[in-house]
Parts: structure tokens; C-alpha cells; sequence
């Protein structure tokens, strides 16, 4: 496909990162269009992206990835920070002491979905700040969360600027057994104003086949027609319209085929083309602070709409450049730019320094393995790599440091792998962890490689490997990766654990 059909601003960016920090950075009104997906069970989203990206799932019984709606300490801090937040940013008293209470109940019935509300609500103040008037908000969500994220929308957005709930029905087999089969997602809708941009005749829907055959005449510029009679017997040529405006159900497929990127939470194209087509005019800016595999980016490229994205895994930055913006062609740093991923060691530290966990997820991810979701100690544990050894999938736990590194550090890292190692023991057929490595951005000292090299080794097929390696921040980007048995049958070409490495 020819670029040139397709131009691209230099607003398009594509930012590796926690999009909450990003959009704090934003300049407000700057979007002309926001659509989100976010993802409500990480654990679940995780695991298929670890079996969609490496061919072997997580079993259910190991808690590979703390998941992100947790109660947390930091949660708990900002749930009672929101409506100082919400104070700053103008939204209404009511609202602000709606929230109060709703923190009150939530705390002790449901914190799990109060920490998800959390997260949702300051990241939903900050799309409100950016969004321009004219501008509107999709946000995609299953019905077991769409009516609590709707009172949080009512009270950011106005429930005067609710336009719609939407639902996206799709088909498939299922037989029901409690209950009707589960077979729509919920879309709501909101426009920052009263007045705002909304085009529905962009994205009429093309009548049934049935529908065509009633007006079987076609006149000399292609129209379909029919002859109606009148009442006073007169008849009557009436054009077919060129198509009929989509209600509030959508019956859009599900993904087939070659539209699959493996990615868990993937909507399918046409989805987000309606979307843009109807709420944006060509060279408006497309924000998704959620973007994934990047369906939205491409549904913005192909309909002439500058691109804004953000997804805090490295691995979907990388699945976006080799897949979306690989197939229109684009040039990094001419049509597109990627803000956030270290390229250098100067850059790593800076990310350290400006945010400590965004570099600990850095350096897990680029180094092939899979963080834990938690901005808190996870019990000495940041990440983990995954690897198939005697038919089970076993692990490699992982430990970032920053700072300054000390042998202590990797004393500490042994005594992690021994705790979980033996916490395997019973459950041997399970798999478990066998191996442990540390990442860190200053160079070992002589006396951490001696503790690591003490550590001794894991043994499998004949093959030995150290039980405690070492990597710095050089190391990976010199492209040293972890010495383990590989996780996937086939050859890759990175030789990696995982294909998407940047």
C-alpha cells in the first residue's frame, strides 16, 4: 500500500511507558479523539500475551504476575488523594463526595474493584484535561465493570455529555449452562461538551443483499432504484440511500485469520475505523493511552488521523513498529517517534532517575522476561523468565537495582531463589524456579560475581548454566541475553526468549 495515500504528522508517537505520566505531560486539549481499552484482569491478559509470544501458557497455580488491582499502599494513598485531584480540576462538589463515600464502601466489600476504579479515575481527570472541546471519548470496557465506570464518567464528564452506550455484539458458539451466553462488550461514549464533533454519515452500513434487490433498476451513473406505485396510480422512481446509520449495536466479527496478532485483548479493525471515521475529520489527533497491538494506531493511519499511543509493555511497542507501522512503511523519527525506550546507558539512567519502576519494567522486558505488576517490593522477586525443562515450564525470578550494587545484593538474590525453590518442592512435577538473575545499571563489583559464581549450577539436558547471572544495562545493550534452555520448540532468529526484544 502506497504510503503517499496514507500522510502521517509528525504528532504521531508512539510512548513506551506508564500513560498516566505521560498524559501528565500532554498539553491540555491537545487530542482530538480518545479511545481505551483498558484491561481489567492483567493476570489473565499476561498470560496469554507470555503464551501468544513464547508458545507455552503460565499455569493457573503459579502467580507469575501480581495483578494490577490490588489494594496496594499507593492505591490506598491515591483513593484518598482523588478528591483533592477532582478539587483541582474543577469537577463538581457532588461528585467529589460521591467518590468520598464510594471509597468508604468499596474499601472493605470490594477493594479489588476499588483499586481499579482508582487507577481509572485519575487516568480518566487527565484524558478530560486533554481532550479538546470539540472532542469526544470511547471508552471500551465488559459489562462487569461498564456501570461502575459510568458513574465515574458522569462525574468527570458530565452526565449531560453521555451520548451513548454502545454494544458491540459479536457471534460464536456457546451453550448455555447458568446463564445466556456472554457475547457483547460495552463501549461508552461521552463528548467533553455539548457541542462536539460527531459524523454517523461516515460510517453508514451498507444494506442487506435482500434490501438491494427491491430496487432492481440502476440508472446511468450506477444509483439503484425502484418504481413504487402511488394511490392515484401515478408511479414513483426511488433511489436506494447509500447505506443506514448504525444504532447502538454494533454487529461487528470477531477477528479472523491474518487480522490476528496473538495479542490477548486485540479488537478487531473495523471496530475502531467506525470510531474514528464518526468522532474525528481527517488530520485530527488519535489518542490511545492503552494502544496494545496498536489496532487504533492503524485504523488511524489508514484514515488519514495523526496517532498519539502509549502502552506500558515493551513487548506491544515492539509488536506495533514490526507490524502496524512496518506495513505502511513508515520511518522512525521522519513519520513516527518512539519516546521512552533507553538506547543508551545515559538514557537508562535517566529513566532510573525519573522513574524508578518504568526502569525496572524496562529492564526486565529488554532483557526477554515478564515483570511483576506491583510498584512495591514483590518479596525480592521484579520479574521472571520462563523456560520449558523436562516437560514443565520452570522459571528464572529475576531482581533489578539502580543505584549503587553491592555483594549483599546478590547474597539477598540467593536467598530469594532458595525460598522459592523449595516452596516448589512439593509440587516438583509443577515446575519451579531454578535459576535467579540480577540486573543493574552500574557494573558489578569483583566480590557480586564471586557470590554469584558460589551460587553454582542448574544442570539440564547436559547442558550446565549459572544459577545467579549478571547483567547490566551495557550487557543489554550489547545484546547479552540469560543463559537458560530456550522456551520454544522452533528457532527464532533473536535466539531469545522472547521474539519481540528491543
Amino acid at each position: 500500500m502506497a504510503l503517499e495515500q496514507y500522510p502521517v504528522k509528525p504528532a504521531n508517537k508512539l510512548y513506551y511507558g506508564d500513560n498516566l505520566t505521560i498524559m501528565r505531560k500532554m498539553s491540555a486539549e491537545s487530542v482530538d479523539l480518545i479511545y481505551l481499552d483498558p484491561p481489567f484482569n492483567s493476570n489473565r491478559s499476561y498470560n496469554l500475551l507470555y503464551k501468544n509470544t513464547t508458545g507455552l501458557p503460565i499455569p493457573e497455580q503459579i502467580e507469575a504476575f501480581c495483578d494490577t488491582w490490588e489494594m496496594d499502599f499507593e492505591k490506598s494513598e491515591l483513593a484518598y488523594d482523588i478528591p483533592n485531584i477532582m478539587r483541582e480540576y474543577g469537577i463538581q462538589n457532588d461528585a467529589v463526595q460521591f467518590w468520598y463515600y464510594l471509597t468508604l464502601l468499596l474499601k472493605e466489600t470490594n477493594p479489588r474493584l476499588l483499586a481499579y476504579l482508582v487507577y481509572m479515575t485519575v487516568r480518566l481527570i487527565e484524558m478530560h484535561r486533554i481532550l479538546k472541546q470539540s472532542g469526544s471519548i470511547y471508552l471500551h470496557c465488559d459489562p462487569t465493570a461498564s456501570h461502575y465506570l459510568k458513574v465515574v464518567m458522569d462525574n468527570i464528564f458530565g452526565k449531560d455529555n453521555f451520548r451513548n452506550e454502545v454494544i458491540w455484539h459479536y457471534t460464536g458458539n456457546s451453550v448455555p449452562k447458568l446463564c445466556y451466553p456472554r457475547k457483547h462488550d460495552v463501549i461508552l461514549f461521552y463528548s467533553k461538551q455539548k457541542e462536539f464533533y460527531f459524523s454517523p454519515q461516515n460510517v453508514l452500513i451498507p444494506y442487506s443483499e435482500l434490501t438491494e434487490r427491491r430496487y432492481n433498476h440502476i440508472d446511468e451513473t450506477g444509483r439503484r432504484y425502484k418504481i413504487s406505485a402511488l394511490r392515484n396510480g401515478k408511479q414513483e422512481i426511488v433511489y436506494m440511500k447509500a447505506g443506514k446509520y448504525p444504532d447502538d449495536v454494533w454487529d461487528i466479527p470477531v477477528l479472523r485469520g491474518k487480522e490476528r496478532l496473538g495479542y490477548p485483548t486485540q479488537k478487531p479493525l473495523a471496530l475502531l475505523e467506525r470510531i474514528i471515521k464518526a468522532s474525528s475529520k481527517e488530520g485530527d489527533v488519535v489518542f490511545d493511552p492503552f494502544c496494545g497491538c496498536g489496532t487504533t494506531i492503524e485504523a488511524a493511519i489508514k484514515n488519514q488521523r495523526g496517532w498519539i499511543g502509549c502502552d506500558i509493555a515493551i513487548h506491544s511497542i515492539k509488536l506495533i513498529v514490526d507490524t502496524r507501522l512496518q506495513k505502511y512503511a513508515l520511518k522512525e523519527n521522519t513519520e513516527y517517534e518512539i519516546d521512552g525506550i533507553p538506547q543508551s546507558v545515559e538514557q537508562a539512567r535517566y529513566l532510573f532517575e525519573s522513574d524508578p519502576f518504568q526502569f525496572q519494567y524496562w529492564a526486565v522486558e529488554r532483557s526477554g522476561g515478564f515483570c511483576s505488576n506491583k510498584k512495591t517490593a514483590d518479596r525480592g522477586i521484579d520479574g521472571r523468565i520462563y523456560f520449558e525443562a523436562g516437560g514443565v515450564l520452570r522459571n528464572m525470578v529475576l531482581s533489578v537495582k539502580g543505584g549503587n550494587v553491592k555483594p549483599s545484593d546478590i547474597r539477598d538474590l540467593r536467598g530469594v531463589l532458595e525460598r522459592e525453590a523449595a516452596a516448589h518442592t512439593e509440587h516438583a512435577a509443577q515446575g519451579g524456579t531454578e535459576m535467579a538473575g540480577f540486573i543493574c545499571l552500574n557494573e558489578p563489583t569483583k566480590a557480586m560475581v564471586q557470590e554469584a559464581d558460589a551460587a553454582g549450577i542448574y544442570e539440564y539436558n547436559g547442558v550446565k548454566y549459572p544459577r545467579i547471572q549478571i547483567l547490566t544495562a551495557q550487557d543489554i545493550f550489547d545484546g547479552k541475553m540469560w543463559r537458560c534452555p530456550s522456551v520454544v520448540k522452533q528457532i527464532r532468529k533473536d535466539k531469545g526468549q522472547s521474539y519481540l526484544a528491543l
